[in-house]
């Protein structure tokens, strides 16, 4: 499965799409509801399909809500039953059931099968208005999709998905299912494992370290004057709206500069290593802990990245065991202390007597842990060893 995503031009008919977009808003909300009802009244899950034919009958009696494509309402509901399914399933976890959602900051709607054309260069017809797009790269060389892509040898369009930013802004997503899987190739012969760290970002065995730029707390003065320049405007006054979107802005531009950094960390990575080992961690714990600094690090939106990016290459991205005592054991004897508080840094070992630095130690065991479940046949054959 492969995901593109495409800018639309600003134009006057985008009305349409954002008209849908808040229609789809107010159809959720209506099957949140019922199914709000339904389980008060008589104890049980509201079925997918009995929503379905609901939803079906009221849109034929509400013009709004037919600005929304049906197989975009069929969308609403599944995603909305398996959120509750989920919740069911996890709820002593900490899940929880999906709730309303205010229609102005509701986001997308999502096609299948039909409702969309596309009809060459960079336009798309959705519903019975045409639609410029960025073409920021080629569908056929990247799916192998020609002028009408649902079908063809390449690939076939899943889903296309329509998105609003806080902005305004409006972007095309579509999920194309490809059949062209990337081999596996040891082009380096190496493999590595990384420690991951409040101070430092990310600890290499072969003992690079790599510091976040931390780009949260960089702008952090801009973001605090731009919540308080916010919260001085009248509410629902002009000036507060562009408030916001300043602030939006902000935030935005935060985003934009730590993913442009993760993608290019990701390349330099998966072009030095062909086996990438990573350790197993409880984020949402850490978060609680320590709150905005793991946010701002965002290590879960950097693996994402790179497993994207090693899947492209044909690299290997290896989770090993969330509770393997990778910091408590000693690397050259193999000797694991009973404890080890957070704010020793550095150790010596009581049976060997070396001296091992918290996150190094961590990261080479994390590698010699990751080189051990590699397909050591598979490397073999397709690279002279492995540097360990």
């Amino acid at each position: 499965m492969k995901t593109l995503k495409f800018k639309l031009y600003s134009h006057k008919r985008n009305k349409y799409l954002k008209r849908s977009i808040n229609a789809a808003g107010v159809i959720y909300n209506h099957c949140i509801a019922l199914h709000k009802r339904y389980y008060r009244r008589w104890g049980k899950h509201l079925n997918c399909a009995k929503l379905q034919a609901h939803i079906a009958k009221l849109r034929k009696r509400r013009e709004f809500w037919q600005s929304v494509g049906s197989q975009a309402v069929q969308d609403i509901c599944q995603r909305i039953g398996k959120a509750y399914q989920l919740f069911f399933k996890h709820h002593k976890k900490g899940v929880r059931p999906p709730n309303f959602k205010k229609v102005k900051k509701y986001k997308s709607f999502t096609l299948k099968q039909a409702g969309y054309k596309f009809l060459g260069s960079n336009r798309v017809k959705i519903g019975s208005h045409i639609y410029q797009y960025w073409n920021s790269r080629e569908i056929e060389s990247q799916c192998g999709l020609g002028v009408s892509p649902s079908r063809a040898t390449g690939g076939k369009i899943k889903t296309l998905t329509i998105k609003r930013t806080p902005l305004g802004e409006l972007f095309m997503v579509i999920v194309v299912e490809s059949s062209n899987e990337p081999e596996i190739k040891f082009t380096t012969g190496k493999i590595a494992g990384f420690d991951f760290g409040l101070k430092t970002f990310l600890t290499c065995s072969d003992g690079i370290k790599i510091e976040s730029p931390q780009f949260f707390k960089q702008s952090l003065n801009a973001i605090k004057r731009a919540n308080r320049h916010h919260s001085k405007k009248l509410k629902g006054s002009s000036n507060r709206e562009r408030a916001r979107k300043n602030l939006v802005r902000a935030h935005e531009d935060i985003a934009n500069r730590r993913t442009d950094w993760f993608w290019k960390l990701a390349h330099e990575l998966t072009s030095r290593f062909d086996v990438l080992c990573f350790e197993t961690l409880n984020l949402k714990g850490m978060k609680r802990l320590w709150g905005r600094k793991v946010s701002d690090l965002a290590l879960r939106d950097f693996l994402d990245i790179l497993e994207w990016v090693a899947k492209k290459k044909g690299k290997q991205v290896i989770y090993i065991d969330q509770w393997y005592p990778s910091s408590k054991t000693c690397f050259s004897c193999g000797h694991i202390l009973e404890s080890l508080d957070l704010s020793v840094r550095e150790w010596r070992c009581p049976s060997c007597q070396s001296v091992n630095g918290r996150d190094d130690n961590a990261a080479r065991n994390i590698q010699a842990v990751g080189a051990s479940t590699v397909e050591l046949g598979d490397v073999s054959r397709a690279m002279p060893a492995i540097a360990v």
